[in-house]
């Protein structure tokens, strides 16, 4: 049995095959069909993903009908752009 880790609470999440779009996090009742659980996330990449043939998906963070979904591996992707934004911040800061 696979887990997966939910973005919102890093909480995990026992998989049984496949992820449905109705499915919700055990832990804080958020979508695990989602952008932000998906192998192919990438706030870096065109569109926010990896998968060039993928619908544009507005709200990463809500269940989808994204059919190239796949649970991401290794844990959630952690959004650390509060902290790169506070750094940039620190290093241009006038001073």
């Amino acid at each position: 049995m696979a887990e997966l880790i939910c973005f919102h609470c890093q909480k995990p999440n026992p998989i049984l095959g496949h992820v449905g779009r109705k499915d919700e996090c055990y832990s804080c009742k958020t979508d695990l069909h989602s952008c932000k659980n998906c192998g192919f996330y990438d706030p870096k990449s065109y569109n926010e993903c990896k998968e060039p043939s993928a619908d544009v998906v507005k709200e990463k963070d809500r269940a989808n009908f994204c059919d190239y979904y796949k649970p991401r591996e290794g844990g959630a992707f952690k959004d650390n752009k509060d902290q790169l934004k506070a750094a940039a911040e620190a290093l241009f800061k006038k001073g």
